[in-house]
């Protein structure tokens, strides 16, 4: 199976909701390493590793869940892992 790096942005009334712990908790029910954290823009950058569909579906469930908080969401794909050992906040 094929890991992949996903790279997210998102805007929206993103901070200072709980957004950050939300996105850990939700990783904790998935395979994913990475991490999530505020931007001095205003929006929050989430990197996130593991198996595509997991990635995928992590990204998924992220996005349901805080869609109240959510105007946009930037993702992109890579293949050039970091090896993050776990999922967490900076």
């Amino acid at each position: 199976m094929e890991n992949t790096h996903l790279i997210v942005h998102f805007s929206g009334r993103v901070q200072g909701v709980g957004f950050r712990y939300q996105v850990r908790e939700t990783a904790k029910g998935f395979n994913v390493t990475g991490y999530v954290k505020n931007l001095a823009d205003g929006r929050v950058l989430m990197e996130a590793e593991g198996a595509t569909d997991e990635v995928d579906a992590f990204l998924a469930e992220v996005q349901d869940r805080m869609s109240a908080y959510v105007r946009k969401t930037e993702a992109r794909k890579t293949s050039d892992l970091k090896g993050f050992s776990d999922f967490n906040i900076q």
